[in-house]
């Protein structure tokens, strides 16, 4: 590609809307106009103290806080949403590791950091991140230091929310001691700008909204003496002003980071009205987060990030200040209440009712900001339950573990609600983002069809995700690391080759350019069918002209009767380019006959049936890991596992047919069918 069309891909890339700010934000940076305006004099104590505008009693302030946070929530309520030994699983055990030194990590495994921990170590590659130093100088992906998301995690202080929980359920002061202990452990370890823990204005709101929690669950603890409530208020302090230095550097990324700076901003400055600068702050961050939100969210609800991981993190900036809006009487443009609201019902279309789990699509770094259920971080319930509640005073699901986020948030008398099942037909659709749903009695597909307006963060059209009683059949490979040493799994999990779909010769449906970004975005057309004369309902994807020279194209009809499901692929390409269609499939013991595949799936064999050129070869690949690896799925940020992976490969122009279902239907629709060619 020349260096013409590179600065066009690079400049779509990070949106033209968002040219201006790039610019202005390379400036700031090149001229050392940030270093000064981030520097350490601006973050002192004695500058905290010249602004404070009331000099009241910290206990005095914590406790109008308080007033100002979310509902008192007893150790009876949590017992009401929470048996006894999941909750000393999930929340319990959590707290005493960490106590002995293994801190979570990404919800899914821990690291050794040592009591208190040690914040800037990367415990996986054993990195030390440095301290002194302008963060500007150093804090970014890449050698020699790896992943900065290995010491972010840990920045976040999740495991506020653990003590704060296991505190007001347990009683126990020894978790609202460990709670402040961790926090001085962090302000003694991140002087303000010196860290990589600064680096990032989302990962200070995050910290915030954290700190917040763990505060004000602990504050009737002798832990919480004036000395550490003073140390937090600099730190809410310190925190916002950061945001409020760079706020530039979040808005022009033009994703997730504008809404939780924004957040971060306002929140201080709603409870922390001693600060001179409440009022101001305030009042700027609604400003952009109302222009923010109005930009992400598409008006059928999808997210600009193309991801299920990324939606949910929207949804939970977004509950965390419509909630703290409603409770201290303050008014909201009306466009954050709508896209929330159009947000929610996406999500709800996307959720198994068996299980919670989405499909495992697009970016998945790991995020859980409000971390407020003893569910497994891949069950969206609990954001769901409690985003219907904010809404409609209702709830979607039936009472369970995932009713605890919405009790902290609204207090018991939420757990009370109605409960009000969404009504699901057999076809959905999200235009503007490009999803797709067809439903089956116990089983449901998602595919995605979609000329990107927005850049994507995955070469994975038409890729197809399948759920039937409760399991993830069909399913995307997930992400892993963002940054990894290894370029082969830093290209893989983001790869048409980790999805459900074909790829055709030997590259991507896309060309990958640098960090984010890709160039040659794709381009695609869908049309929903009439259902045919013999019940199946069908939708047509078109992948169109992709490819060197665009002669390249992908046709995929997905149809549905019943739990059954058709996956009909026409590529047209140059003759005799490799053509390779894969379905990643679910860790069961899946048994091979010529090219049909059986597992067990809850008492009922499940059967994929392939029908396929007679050139073509078959094969059931599970981990490998040579020069180009198969067979891989990440659920968990930092952690990857093998998942038997079909792969079918024939040279093109060729084409595919894959049946899926119940077993003692496939054959069945195999004839129906092969009658209607």
């Amino acid at each position: 590609m020349n260096r013409l069309a590179r600065t066009y891909w690079m400049a779509k890339g990070v949106g033209r809307e968002n040219l201006p700010r790039r610019i202005w934000q390379a400036l700031l940076v090149r001229s050392g106009s940030l270093h000064r305006r981030l520097d350490q004099s601006n973050f002192s104590q004695a500058l905290y103290h010249s602004q404070l505008g009331t000099q009241a009693a910290q206990k005095d302030l914590w406790l109008q806080r308080r007033r100002q946070f979310f509902p008192v929530v007893t150790a009876e309520n949590l017992q009401a949403v929470c048996d006894e030994p999941t909750w000393s699983a999930q929340v319990v055990a959590v707290a005493e590791q960490a106590l002995a030194g293994e801190y979570p990590f990404f919800s899914g495994w821990t690291g050794r950091l040592g009591w208190p921990p040690d914040f800037n170590l990367d415990p996986l590659h054993q990195t030390r991140w440095p301290v002194g130093r302008h963060w500007l100088t150093f804090a970014r992906s890449g050698a020699p230091l790896g992943d900065i998301k290995l010491v972010w995690e840990a920045s976040r202080l999740s495991l506020a929310y653990v003590f704060g929980r296991a505190c007001t359920r347990r009683r126990d002061e020894r978790y609202a001691e460990a709670f402040w202990q961790m926090l001085e452990a962090w302000v003694a370890q991140n002087p303000p700008e010196l860290s990589a823990g600064w680096a990032c204005g989302q990962e200070i709101a995050f910290r915030m909204m954290a700190m917040l929690f763990g505060a004000l669950a602990t504050l009737d603890y002798s832990a919480a003496t004036p000395a550490r409530l003073e140390m937090l208020s600099l730190l809410a302090w310190q925190s916002a002003q950061h945001i409020q230095r760079n706020l530039n550097g979040a808005l022009m990324q033009g994703n997730n980071h504008g809404l939780s700076e924004c957040l971060g901003l306002w929140t201080v400055g709603l409870l922390f009205g001693e600060f001179e600068q409440a009022r101001r702050w305030r009042e700027t961050a609604l400003k952009h987060l109302a222009g923010q939100v109005a930009r992400q969210v598409y008006d059928d609800g999808s997210f600009v990030q193309h991801s299920l991981n990324y939606h949910r993190l929207m949804l939970d900036d977004l509950l965390w200040v419509l909630r703290l809006a409603q409770i201290n009487q303050q008014v909201l443009p009306p466009v954050i209440h709508d896209r929330f609201e159009r947000a929610s019902r996406w999500l709800l279309e996307m959720i198994d009712p068996a299980s919670g789990r989405v499909p495992n699509y697009g970016a998945n770094d790991g995020a859980n900001v409000l971390p407020l259920s003893t569910c497994d971080y891949l069950d969206y319930r609990p954001t769901a339950q409690a985003a219907c509640y904010l809404l409609h005073r209702k709830r979607v699901f039936e009472s369970g573990p995932w009713d605890e986020k919405m009790l902290w948030l609204f207090g018991p008398e939420a757990l009370s609600a109605p409960i009000q099942r969404p009504a699901r037909g057999p076809v959905w659709i999200a235009p503007q983002g490009g999803y797709y749903i067809l439903r089956g009695p116990e089983s449901w597909a998602m595919t995605r069809c979609h000329t990107y307006r927005h850049r994507p963060s995955q070469a994975d059209m038409l890729h197809v995700d399948l759920f039937f009683r409760g399991v993830n059949l069909l399913r995307d490979g997930g992400s892993y690391f963002y940054y990894h040493a290894d370029p082969r799994w830093g290209h893989y999990f983001h790869s048409t080759a980790a999805h459900n779909t074909v790829q055709i010769g030997d590259g991507d449906q896309m060309t990958k350019g640098p960090r984010f970004l890709w160039f040659d975005w794709s381009r695609c057309q869908a049309r929903v069918l009439s259902e045919d004369r013999l019940g199946w309902q069908w939708l047509e994807l078109r992948l169109c002209g992709y490819g060197p020279d665009k002669s390249i194209s992908h046709v995929r009809r997905l149809g549905r009767k019943g739990d059954c499901y058709a996956v009909q692929d026409r590529i047209d390409c140059p003759p005799g380019l490799p053509v390779r269609l894969r379905w990643r499939l679910a860790p069961l013991e899946w048994r091979r006959e010529g090219q049909n595949f059986t597992a067990n799936v809850n008492g009922q064999d499940f059967l994929l049936s392939l029908k396929s050129t007679p050139s073509a070869w078959v094969e059931l690949l599970t981990g490998q890991e040579q020069a180009i690896p198969e067979g891989w799925e990440s659920l968990y940020y930092g952690r990857r596992r093998v998942a038997p992976t079909i792969v079918a490969q024939a040279p093109g122009p060729c084409r595919f047919e894959t049946i899926l279902g119940p077993a003692d239907q496939v054959q069945q629709a195999r004839q129906e069918l092969a009658g209607n060619e």
